[in-house]
């Protein structure tokens, strides 16, 4: 007796048309941002015991990872542990184009660098450039794309969401990078300097650090981090910063208190520590504080405190407005120079 064919049911077809929604988004943001995505190889010199390079050793360390263009003209976001002390730079494109590059500048506080394609005439006008989104208008659960080149795996792809916001990691330099990304979108070596991206096909961050030997927990520096520090080195050569002596992260602030002070947005810097001898605490900035303010400015979280922080803070009197508890504080704060 022949057997019945098999009839999906309805929450099958449920199942699949929810699959089919989630692997189109997956594809599309895929197609749109791949072509920018980039190999980083890097050529550094063997240094002494005295920390002195050896440019002319043929020992020369090789490493590598991945970044990705963020202008038509060329320019690329990466890590700066990729590119650090480079001597000799080539990147790989999507097409299989190779051609060599330089360093603008690199920032070892935020582990970002921004380096430029050696390409000419034709060759620079076929490159296109990855859309940027808004790392602040990120919510946990929403989903997080990872493109790049894991142990030279070109344009390798990986899907997962954002697991947690405001995360603090400690960079390569010592200092801790603030607001971080935490996803579960795998990430392996190589994968440093790629694009981290959502269901639109936007860059929402910057992949940079995994935590071995767990698994499902990786870091990316927010999109919007990296557009201030690109944009300072592109002006600058490197970052120039006023320093305060706390760690911190973005927090919601509760209605009540956006209403009752008409605060412009709801959410600000909760202190979560005060460094000994610090300008913050020569000011009287205690932990538990939510920075609201800093001069005239809004701080709606951790990435427009840092905007705010420039080379032009140094040594020169500002206003802090804070929350304490439900009161409403200034304190005078004399940033110093970020060693």
């Amino acid at each position: 007796m022949p057997e019945e064919p098999v009839r999906a049911t309805s929450a099958d077809s449920g199942d699949a048309a929810l699959l089919d929604s989630y692997s189109r988004a997956v594809t599309a943001a895929v197609e749109r941002v791949s072509p920018s995505v980039v190999n980083v190889e890097v050529h550094q010199a063997v240094r002494q015991a005295g920390g002195r390079a050896r440019s002319a050793d043929p020992r020369e360390r090789r490493g590598g990872g991945s970044g990705f263009v963020f202008t038509p003209d060329g320019l690329i976001l990466t890590n700066s542990h990729v590119v650090h002390d480079a001597t000799r730079i080539e990147v790989t494109l999507a097409d299989g184009r190779r051609a060599p590059a330089h360093t603008i500048g690199d920032d070892p506080a935020t582990d970002l660098a921004v380096i430029r394609l050696d390409l000419h005439g034709n060759e620079a006008s076929a490159l296109q450039a990855v859309p940027l989104g808004d790392s602040q208008q990120l919510r946990p659960g929403q989903m997080a794309i990872a493109i790049g080149n894991p142990y030279g795996f070109q344009s390798t792809v990986t899907a997962g969401v954002i697991s947690a916001l405001g995360r603090s990691l400690r960079s390569y330099s010592g200092r801790l990078i603030e607001d971080v990304i935490q996803t579960d979108a795998a990430l392996n070596p190589g994968n440093s300097g790629g694009p981290l991206v959502d269901s639109r096909g936007q860059v929402i961050g910057v992949n940079t650090a995994t935590i071995l030997p767990a698994q499902g927990i990786c870091f990316a520096i927010g999109i919007n981090t990296a557009k201030f520090v690109a944009s300072r080195l592109l002006r600058d050569g490197r970052i120039r910063r006023s320093y305060i002596g706390v760690s911190a992260q973005t927090v919601p602030i509760h209605r009540r208190v956006v209403r009752f002070y008409s605060l412009p947005q709801e959410t600000g810097v909760v202190v979560l520590g005060v460094e000994e001898r610090s300008p913050a605490r020569a000011a009287g900035l205690r932990e538990g504080d939510v920075i609201v303010a800093l001069g005239e400015k809004p701080v709606a979280g951790v990435d427009d405190l840092h905007r705010l922080l420039t080379d032009a803070q140094v040594g020169v009197q500002c206003t802090m407005t804070v929350i304490r508890h439900t009161e409403r504080l200034e304190l005078a704060i004399f940033p110093r120079e970020a060693l």
